[in-house]
């Protein structure tokens, strides 16, 4: 019990900028989480397109963000912290903005059309903002957390954005169905279901904005200082000697930008993460299972909206966002249980458990399967994927956790796009629409059938592999 506790105790002793990176996290766990829940819809009803037209776009976003961590998550590192966090926060303000105003300036339908292009800019905002923005959050982590706090920081970061990410499920419908009363005009039944995705948008906006000031008033410079000389007072470690380390990355940085460019480029490969073959084949290996992630916004508000009917119909966003609750308890819970635990087998475990999961419903469509999936598929990933980001951060040379996220998310984005280019077809074909109406139009079943079998390739290749990779792992996180 003390070792599931005292994480919890030293946790809440950290600094205010951590409290204040969570805080902003949190608002954008809720905001991220609530439009991408409605962005398929989004894209069928205002610019027209079919369901896997859809999901493509919806991948332009996801997977954006992901190549955007790639080239741009090293900003925290050259801007600092709190200016890369605040500048990336602005960019998906305006990003989010242009999406909620868009199928107002146009009517126009279709690919390529002003509506579409409209959201094209608006989605451009967002990956922009994002790709800063996350490796940022976990770079403030790693410079601000301690021994005693830092894997429970790292946990915590990913809870907190899980909770903001609950909340949408009651946000959004809440807003649907009441935000006409707030208008000077009368609408007709038709246009308040017409237009009430993008009230919930413009709400979403109005909560981006906010979390930028409450950000900016909690990390300020004195915060940021007293963060600073409370990790060194923990770690035991003189702030001279920190200054002088950091004035010594600055000054490597330097030297390596007077090289020709041929043997800048030849260091970048050499050095470059990608290099080491057994960290390119953990994260690589990592894409089946996390598929599963994407079917949350490709698939899931799809299936349930059509596959059943009643309150889970009316309702779907909340039961699409059961898994962040789920993950804000058990994530820091997991974190705490199993910190001394062997990182290689928490990830074969994890990745085993979560892979299992659809197979629930893909045996029987009903409320009961369709809760076990969803916590089962939690528990999963709330063993592992806290403890592969913190292994993505922590393996990183002093002064470069940003790019090395970044380089870690890399698989992530061929994730978001190679299940964007088959989700579509699949609800086409295995979960159109009306199928309540007409049941022999579909077979949702087959669907997760196959979704589970993809997942479990992670599990497996992990486990084939623990000789070659396990150990090292396991040492590079111990190292820290």
């Amino acid at each position: 019990m003390k070792d599931i506790v005292q994480p919890f105790i030293d946790f809440a002793k950290a600094p205010r900028v951590l409290w204040g990176v969570n805080i902003s996290y949190f608002f954008e766990g809720l905001v991220y989480f609530g439009i991408l829940t409605l962005l398929a819809l989004y894209n069928v009803r205002y610019i027209g397109l079919n369901d896997m037209q859809a999901d493509w776009l919806v991948s332009v976003m996801t997977g954006g963000i992901t190549l955007a961590m790639f080239f741009l998550g090293g900003m925290a590192d050259k801007l600092g912290v709190k200016k890369a966090l605040i500048i990336s926060l602005l960019f998906m303000f305006a990003g989010r903005i242009v999406l909620a105003s868009g199928p107002l300036i146009s009517h126009s339908t279709g690919p390529w059309s002003l509506t579409f292009n409209l959201t094209l800019l608006g989605i451009l905002g967002v990956v922009i903002g994002y790709g800063m923005y996350q490796p940022g959050a976990y770079a403030a982590v790693r410079k601000f957390s301690d021994e005693k706090t830092a894997s429970m920081g790292y946990a915590m970061l990913y809870a907190v954005m899980n909770l903001g990410g609950f909340l949408p499920g009651f946000i959004s419908p809440l807003v649907r169905k009441n935000y006409y009363k707030f208008l000077p005009e009368k609408l007709s039944p038709e246009q308040i279901k017409h237009y009430d995705i993008l009230a919930v948008f413009w709400v979403y906006s109005a909560l981006t904005l906010l979390g930028i000031i409450v950000f900016a008033i909690i990390v300020n410079r004195k915060a940021v200082e007293k963060a600073l000389a409370q990790k060194a007072k923990a770690s035991s470690k003189n702030p001279e000697e920190e200054k002088e380390k950091q004035e010594k990355i600055e000054k490597e940085r330097e030297e390596l930008k007077k090289l020709p460019f041929i043997q800048r480029v030849k260091h970048w490969f050499k050095n470059h993460p990608l290099a080491d073959a057994k960290f390119a084949y953990f994260i690589f290996i990592l894409i089946p299972v996390q598929t599963l992630f994407a079917h949350n916004w490709l698939t899931l508000p799809q299936y349930v909206s059509r596959a059943y009917t009643g309150t889970v119909q009316e309702y779907f966003e909340f039961f699409v966002n059961l898994n962040p609750i789920l993950i804000f308890i058990l994530a820091p819970l997991a974190a705490a249980i199993t910190r001394k635990a062997n990182v290689f087998k928490m990830m074969v475990v994890g990745t085993f458990i979560m892979a299992l999961a659809p197979s629930f419903i893909a045996f029987e469509r009903n409320i009961f399967t369709l809760l076990a999936f969803i916590l089962v598929m939690s528990i999963g990933e709330a063993i592992w994927q806290p403890r592969f980001l913190q292994y993505a951060a922590e393996i990183a040379p002093e002064g470069r956790t940003g790019a090395y996220m970044g380089v870690a998310q890399f698989p992530w984005f061929l994730t978001k796009i190679l299940t964007g280019l088959y989700a579509g077809w699949f609800l086409m074909k295995y979960c159109p629409e009306h199928m309540v109406e007409n049941p022999n139009i579909g077979n949702p079943e087959l669907m997760w059938t196959i979704y589970t079998a993809i997942a479990l390739i992670s599990p497996l290749g992990l486990f084939l592999a623990k000789k070659w990779i396990g150990a090292s792992i396991h040492k590079a996180n111990e190292s820290k």
